[in-house]
This record gives structure tokens, C-alpha cells and sequence, in this order.
């Protein structure tokens, strides 16, 4: 079979799963609520407009161009649309649209399939316009019918299956990790999934999780319980995940007023398809009356490396699961942010790899414009030996203004 023979049937099995993402979407969203339609409907509809400017200056030269620099604007719409049926169903549809251009988008034309990237068992993420130098993303993150009932709550569709305790790194959060540079991003990845959960007490729920998946890689089944004892909120879960069997647990509590949280997850490999690791997080943080904040926290990769972690994958990697968020054996945070003035505030974070020494900074300042209107300087500036987990990226420099509605 020939090169474009392959091409072609790979197209026509993207197109198809998409046309199946979207009729899914019209007949969950459209058709099973205006049966339960039983009394006056609540709808609310809100969201963002803002615009991010990017500079990119990597550590080395552009392979296979003159360019010593990326840089790119995004002008990012989001818009949040809930309809309350009835007073046991609710209905989520909520989609961002983002308009790329600069010479990132220009230059490098395969950055647009970066872009258009969606492991969830539909495609619901799609290129609606285009040329040469500019392109604009869309996609649906949360599409879900929520059904309560007493003790029960029943949630199907695209959602968000938070599961971490931790504030950066989050090993239990199996079905839907994310990235701490992608701060752009705060509403977070959703994944399709059906999720069922009973309420066992005030303090105490148990619930069940499945994400089908286009393969074994992308399927996972899993339970959790939770519960409090001694002012502390624990968890335990188990299940699959991909191609692992899954065991772990977290806490949430804190040391005389400071935030004590920790997370632990085990991941057995099945018939050798992976590597098996076990991934722990503990974090501590604290406000002080002056509103001063600090947060530090520490990870552990069982299976990451002690030497040399080089890679670009710290930033570009659409497979990150909570199996791999470091690829270092060792990570270490540290943040610390205060309110300068009641409309303008500043933090100061970084990451160090102990083992190779390469290490992240990210300085952030906000000021609040109006009500709804925030301006936000930050950047994310990568330092170490070349080979090193952070040494070969570069410095990277971010202008965002923000008005939500």
C-alpha cells in the first residue's frame, strides 16, 4: 500500500471520529435533557477574551532556519455555557477559541498539528480557519450531563476527574494531568469519561471512573475513597491506567496553620508493555497575617533519571500523564507571592533538578486594570548545562491582557 494510500485512509478515520465527537456532543447535549425538561430552565453563559504575547529565545539555534527567536500573539476567547434542566440535571458545554499568529506560526508550519491535538475518545478539537501566517484552534474541554440524586451523582461526557491534593505536581490525578508551565491554561484538561459517586457520609464519598479509550494506552478504570479523620482529608484509589495497574492514596491537612499535602501513586507495569514507577509528591504552604505566601514542595520519579535529564519534553509533550511529570528522579519547588498593593502582586517561583543542577525561575507580576481587566507580565527562564533537564530550552517572556465576562 502505498505512502498516500496510508495518508488517506488515516484521514478518513480522523474525519470520521470526528463527525462521531460531534453528532455525540449534539445528541448528549440536545436531545437526552429536553426529555428531563420538567420545569422552568436555568441557563448561564460566561467566559474570557484575552491576549497572550509570547518571545521565545531558545538556548541554541533553530535547526534548519536563520531565526534566533520564536515569538507569536494569541487572541483566546472562552466561553462557559450551563443549562440547569431541572433540579437534578445539569447540562456543561464549554470551548475555547484561540486565534494563533507570529512568525512561530509562520515559520514552522508543522506547529499548527501541535496545536490540534486531542486524546479523548472523541475529537472535538478542530482548525476552523487558516492561512499561511495565522490559524485559529478550537475546541470543546467540557461536555458533560450531570445527574444528582440524593447520595448519587452521576457525570458523563467530557469533564475534568480531579483527583491531586497537591498544588503543582499530582500523582493520583490519573485521568487528566497537566502541566505546571502551561499557566495559560488554568481551566485545565477534561477527559471523556463516566463518572459515578456516592456520598457515604458528610465527610466520606465513594466514586468510580471509566475513560474508554481509542486503545489500551488511552482506557483507564478506576475507584476512590475518601474520607476525614484528625482535621485530615484522606484518599485512597486504585484501578488501570493505560497499560498500568494503579495504587495510591493522598492526605490534605495542616502543621500549625501551614498546608501539609501529600500524594502517592504506584504505577505495575502489565506484561512488560512499560516501565513500572512509583511517583510521590509532598507539599507544605503558608499565608502569613502580612498576606505574604509561601509554598514549597518536593517530587519523587522512582523510575526518572539521576544524571543528565535533558529534554525538551518539559514543554512540549502531549502524552504527560501523572506517570510522567518529572523525567528527573528528583524535583524541588518553591514559590513565594505577595500583594504589593490591593490591586498590584507579585510571586516568585523556581524548580531545581538536584541531581544535574539545572533549575527554573518564574517571576509574575499582575495588576489589576479594572474589575474584570488584569494585565500580567511573567516569564519562564530555563538555566543549566546543555544535556541537563531545563539547560537546552532557553528564556521565554509573556504579556497577557485579560478581561472576563
Amino acid at each position: 500500500m502505498s505512502h498516500f494510500e496510508n495518508s488517506s485512509i488515516q484521514s478518513s478515520k480522523n474525519k470520521i471520529w470526528k463527525y462521531l465527537g460531534i453528532s455525540s456532543v449534539v445528541f448528549l447535549f440536545a436531545v437526552l435533557p429536553l426529555q428531563a425538561f420538567v420545569q422552568e430552565s436555568k441557563v448561564s453563559l460566561n467566559g474570557y477574551v484575552k491576549e497572550l504575547y509570547m518571545f521565545y529565545a531558545p538556548e541554541n539555534a533553530i535547526p534548519g532556519t536563520d531565526l534566533d527567536y520564536m515569538a507569536t500573539n494569541i487572541i483566546h476567547n472562552r466561553l462557559n455555557f450551563k443549562w440547569y434542566a431541572n433540579e437534578k440535571i445539569t447540562t456543561v458545554v464549554e470551548m475555547r477559541n484561540r486565534l494563533m499568529f507570529g512568525n512561530l506560526v509562520k515559520d514552522f508550519p508543522d506547529y499548527q498539528a501541535t496545536v490540534d491535538v486531542d486524546n479523548g475518545l472523541v475529537d472535538l478539537s478542530w482548525i476552523s480557519a487558516q492561512s499561511s501566517s495565522w490559524f485559529v484552534h478550537s475546541m470543546i474541554d467540557r461536555a458533560y450531563v450531570d445527574y444528582s440524586t440524593g447520595k448519587w451523582q452521576i457525570r458523563a461526557g467530557r469533564q475534568r476527574v480531579n483527583w491531586g491534593v497537591n498544588l503543582v505536581w499530582n500523582p493520583n490525578d490519573i485521568f487528566n494531568s497537566f502541566s505546571y508551565f502551561d499557566f495559560d491554561y488554568e481551566e485545565r484538561p477534561g477527559t471523556d469519561a463516566l463518572r459515578v459517586q456516592y456520598y457515604t457520609g458528610t465527610t466520606s464519598s465513594a466514586e468510580l471512573v471509566y475513560k474508554p479509550g481509542r486503545n489500551n494506552a488511552h482506557t483507564a478504570f478506576a475507584g476512590m475513597y475518601r474520607f476525614s479523620e484528625w482535621d485530615y482529608d484522606f484518599q485512597f484509589i486504585g484501578g488501570q491506567a493505560g497499560n498500568d495497574w494503579v495504587i495510591g492514596g493522598g492526605w490534605s491537612g495542616d502543621i500549625r496553620g501551614a498546608g501539609f499535602r501529600g500524594e502517592l501513586t504506584h504505577f505495575e507495569a502489565q506484561n512488560n508493555t512499560s516501565e513500572s514507577a512509583t511517583i510521590a509528591s509532598v507539599s507544605l504552604d503558608y499565608a502569613f497575617k502580612n498576606s505574604l505566601y509561601l509554598h514549597s514542595s518536593f517530587l519523587v520519579n522512582s523510575a526518572g533519571k539521576t544524571g543528565n535529564a535533558g529534554g525538551m519534553d518539559v514543554l512540549f509533550n502531549p502524552e504527560m500523564s501523572a506517570k510522567q511529570l518529572s523525567v528527573a528522579r528528583y524535583s524541588l519547588f518553591g514559590q513565594a507571592s505577595f500583594p504589593i498593593t490591593p490591586i498590584f502582586s507579585g510571586s516568585f517561583s523556581g524548580i531545581v533538578n538536584p541531581s544535574d543542577g539545572s533549575f527554573y525561575v518564574g517571576p509574575a507580576f499582575t495588576y489589576s486594570l479594572l474589575s474584570n481587566l488584569e494585565l500580567m507580565l511573567t516569564g519562564q527562564l530555563f538555566f543549566g548545562d546543555s544535556g541537563t533537564e531545563f539547560g537546552d530550552i532557553g528564556q521565554i517572556a509573556f504579556g497577557r491582557l485579560k478581561w472576563s465576562f
